[in-house]
């Protein structure tokens, strides 16, 4: 059932089942809240919990002819556990979902539970547009293993509000942890922090992808929900921004490349060490901006392969391989990072 209003601190609390905690520079703890989960599914009880840091939005690797390269992933999925990767987001746009079928979803999910699954938390992007096919989505995650589902606002066709409330604690209701996202450049709808809140209290909405780019969305969403929700930045530009101003950490493109800068960018941004974050996110900043240069993830595939984590940059249509003219322009944010 929708709630109407946002539930007291003391109803909230009571929720609540554990927490994570980093010293800010002051000494004084920062506490982050996350919710218990009654799964009655093939992976109950195994359910990793999503942690503060660095989660990488997982490209999808795939041969010259198309077809997912199931070792390139393994080899990938192995790079971010060596590198301190705190999550993996598996299946979302960076990972070109949306041009897979269930079936390659399957194999994708089944590859990374057997590299990752109890070391790092699997995310697993499970949002469309009909509802019907979210929770399809949603229950293959949870048979195969996954820890939660990433649900994106529907796209194109533009909810009420009211509906994306209702969308949210419908897939909540499945009884795997929910990351929402919230992406309104891509889907066109902006889910308020207002709606958020109305979720917040469900026991299997754990947190919120902001990818709007607004760093004070962190102040207003926390205003609403308290410490309950996992707040991520989904922009690489700011999310160091909106970690210090008492965000959790991010969901990065970047980290395709630079997983353990990012993770220990976000483990000094939640410290509070404004120095530490300067120093490693300085040769950062180019990159976060030029892997953007042509739709997400044509520029991140061409720099994995760059950097020798993939052998083919392949997109799936309606998506292409990088321009060559972009060629040169991101290299060069590659060397400034110290990548290559």
């Amino acid at each position: 059932m929708v709630r109407t209003s946002v539930l007291a601190a003391g109803a909230a609390a009571a929720l609540l089942s554990g927490t994570d905690a980093f010293l800010s520079n002051d000494g004084t703890a920062r506490h982050r809240a996350f919710s218990r989960t009654s799964l009655s599914a093939s992976n109950a009880n195994e359910i990793v919990p999503m942690k503060p840091g660095s989660t990488c939005a997982l490209i999808t690797p795939f041969t010259p002819s198309g077809e997912v390269d199931v070792p390139a992933l393994r080899s990938l999925l192995q790079f971010h556990v060596e590198s301190g990767t705190d999550g993996l987001c598996i299946l979302g746009t960076t990972a070109e979902a949306s041009v897979l079928t269930m079936d390659e979803r399957a194999t994708v999910l089944n590859t990374a539970v057997e590299e990752c699954k109890g070391t790092i938390p699997l995310l697993v992007g499970t949002g469309t547009i009909d509802p019907a096919h979210v929770k399809d989505m949603t229950q293959q995650a949870i048979d195969l293993g996954c820890d939660a589902s990433l649900v994106v606002t529907p796209y194109y066709v533009k909810p009420p509000q009211r509906g994306l409330v209702k969308h949210m604690l419908s897939m909540a209701d499945l009884g795997l942890p929910v990351v929402i996202y919230n992406v309104p450049g891509r889907t066109g709808v902006d889910m308020t922090p207002e709606s958020i809140a109305l979720c917040a209290y469900h026991e299997n909405v754990v947190g919120v992808k902001e990818a709007t780019g607004d760093v004070t969305r962190v102040d207003d969403i926390r205003k609403l929900t308290g410490e309950k929700l996992l707040l991520l930045s989904g922009d690489d530009g700011t999310d160091a921004e909106f970690v210090l101003r008492g965000g959790d950490g991010c969901i990065s493109v970047t980290a395709n490349v630079a997983p353990r800068e990012k993770h220990e960018l976000m483990l000094a941004a939640l410290r509070g060490d404004k120095d530490e974050v300067k120093r490693i996110g300085g040769p950062l900043e180019l990159l976060n901006n030029r892997l953007f240069v042509e739709a997400n993830p044509i520029p991140a595939k061409w720099a994995a392969m760059r950097v020798g984590k993939i052998d083919c940059a392949y997109c799936r249509p309606p998506l292409d391989e990088l321009d060559p003219e972009h060629h040169g322009f991101l290299e060069e944010a590659l060397k400034e990072a110290g990548l290559i």
